[in-house]
């Protein structure tokens, strides 16, 4: 069957989902919700601070919550775009400690094509510049500092681009810390935050001003 379809299935019926053609990850919902018990108001799991139910594993039963009554709608298509599979543009405000770095650093935060990093989940994504040979002759970091002093711990929200001292931005996801201690260049407009769920490992991204 085809993607963004509602579909009643008989017991006993086996849906099995293949790998995704463009994008990382496919969404399954189900009528009447998954039904573990919620913490804290939610049901969903909490990856930095292990709340919330285990993550799935082959073998898993999961419950279903009261499916009402009426009969699933008759849709012949809705309308949701596929992810994009080559470079995603993305936009980005200058974030709240971009002084601490030099002019040439926000330059080429906004000029240069990221790729997305192998090390990413729900928390964050690092992201990697692209091995040009200027990048790698290059002694100081793409994204180099004019601040060299330490940062004390301050809050953090969901679209926060962190750099470390290796000069790599992160940035911080639906399961990010509520603080952190590196220097906050830039953060994603919300509405472009969504994006990176279904970024794949090596793909482009190009921050633009918002």
């Amino acid at each position: 069957m085809d993607a963004h379809q509602a579909v009643r299935a008989a017991a006993g019926q086996v849906l099995r989902i293949g790998t995704a053609a463009t994008g990382m990850r496919w969404y399954l919902a189900v009528r009447g919700g998954v039904a573990v018990p919620p913490i804290l108001g939610s049901r969903s799991r909490d990856t930095l601070a292990g709340l919330g139910p285990a993550p799935l594993a082959a073998g898993d039963l999961l419950p279903a919550g009261a499916a009402s009554g009426t009969d699933v709608p008759l849709l012949d298509f809705v309308p949701v775009a596929d992810p994009e599979p080559g470079p995603v543009e993305v936009r980005a405000h200058r974030g709240p400690r971009a002084d601490w770095f030099t002019d040439a650093a926000l330059e080429a935060f906004f000029t240069v094509e990221w790729r997305a990093g192998q090390e990413s989940d729900r928390i964050g994504m690092r992201l990697d510049a692209p091995a040009t040979a200027r990048h790698v002759a290059a002694a100081a970091p793409l994204l180099e500092r004019a601040v060299d002093r330490e940062l004390p711990s301050e809050p953090m929200v969901a679209g926060a681009v962190q750099v470390s001292p290796d000069g790599r931005p992160t940035v911080l996801l639906a399961d990010h810390p509520v603080t952190g201690g590196y220097p906050v260049i830039a953060v994603i407009a919300d509405a472009s935050l969504d994006a990176f769920a279904q970024l794949r490992p090596g793909q482009g991204v190009l921050f633009r001003h918002a």
